[in-house]
């Protein structure tokens, strides 16, 4: 399956849409997506996945290191619209510990 990304950038927050399915063929261009995002100083990130109904060992990957680039820049990483599947899989990992996921497990869009 593909994967789409779409960005609204906002004066303190950005907001990626991510649809379809986060694995060792799509990761990457995630990565080129969020890096730049998680890079700008002071603005949070915040990281849409209604849309994704499965993510491997490296989208997970692709997780950390985009908060390590928001921590970098002093903003921050929130994941919102996680399925139980892909919420599961970050509990699963303990993933849900350190990156901040929205309570409400969708959103509508």
């Amino acid at each position: 399956m593909n994967l789409s990304v779409s960005v609204k950038e906002g004066e303190t927050s950005n907001v990626a849409y991510v649809s379809g399915e986060v694995d060792v063929y799509t990761a990457s261009k995630l990565k080129e997506t969020l890096n730049p995002l998680a890079e700008q100083e002071n603005k949070d990130l915040y990281v849409d996945l209604s849309n994704v109904e499965y993510i491997d060992s490296t989208g997970l990957g692709i997780f950390i290191g985009t908060l390590k680039l928001t921590e970098k820049s002093g903003s921050n990483l929130k994941l919102r619209g996680l399925n139980d599947r892909v919420l599961r899989l970050f509990e699963i990992t303990g993933l849900n510990e350190v990156i901040e996921i929205d309570a409400d497990k969708r959103e509508e869009a």
